[in-house]
């Protein structure tokens, strides 16, 4: 079963006089449990694609189906809805919230969460994920107290949060070491392995090779659709 269906998605941004097409028709469709590496160089549309795919931006035109829904022209609200309870993000930054500690950033996807959850439960879950990549002892840290890996394996556990089926990497290793890159990488294989869907957005051949699939882009098209 497909999980997310891309069909002729176009993004054109107008600039004064100019025209410019970051996406020209990209299609493709990427089924449950599947762990899918878009790569593609700097100015290639990766970024765009990814803001589409997150619903952190609707397309021009052409549709977007997340689970089986058309999220292409849904209100703001209801984009919202679906970033908290379907999509995890990891981004490059982190994205951490400097005056919290590890627990508390993990905790943040429930303050925006209709989701009724007691606050047993919630930080129940919290601890649970935080132990579970190894950060059992560095919970009260706030991420200026952390290194960059660590401060990392904290926004996974925080896109965890809410057991969204989908996890969008946004060139999650490209702030970390080779050491610290390792771990992230054999945390999405983790996931994939329990059966999250793993979307991984990079430039990087060498961490492309561990997806299972490659979507290339180039100039805002799809060149190529590959299995490793």
């Amino acid at each position: 079963m497909n999980l997310i269906e891309f069909s002729d998605i176009r993004k054109t941004y107008t600039i004064g006089s100019v025209t410019i097409d970051a996406l020209a028709g990209v299609s493709f469709d990427i089924g449950e449990h599947e762990f899918v590496a878009i790569m593609g160089p700097s100015g290639s549309g990766k970024s765009t694609l990814m803001h589409i795919l997150g619903c952190l931006d609707t397309p021009t035109s052409g549709a977007y189906r997340l689970e089986d829904h058309d999220v292409s022209e849904l209100r703001s609200n209801d984009l919202a809805r679906i970033r908290n309870r379907d999509i995890g993000f990891v981004f490059q930054a982190y994205n951490l919230l400097p005056q919290l500690t590890a627990l508390e950033n993990v905790l943040l996807p429930c303050t925006y969460s209709t989701h009724v959850i007691s606050g047993r439960d919630e930080r129940a879950r919290a601890h649970e994920l935080l132990e579970r990549i190894g950060l059992k002892d560095r919970m009260n840290n706030r991420p200026v107290e952390m290194s960059g890996g660590e401060q990392q394996r904290v926004a996974i556990a925080r896109a965890l949060m809410m057991d969204p089926p989908v996890i969008l990497a946004d060139e999650p290793t490209g702030n970390l070491n080779s050491k610290g890159a390792r771990e992230i990488i054999d945390i999405m294989k983790e996931l994939h392995a329990d059966g999250k869907t793993i979307v991984y957005v990079t430039h990087d051949d060498t961490i492309g090779a561990e997806a299972e699939r490659v979507i290339r882009i180039q100039d805002g098209c799809v060149v190529a659709d590959e299995r490793n």
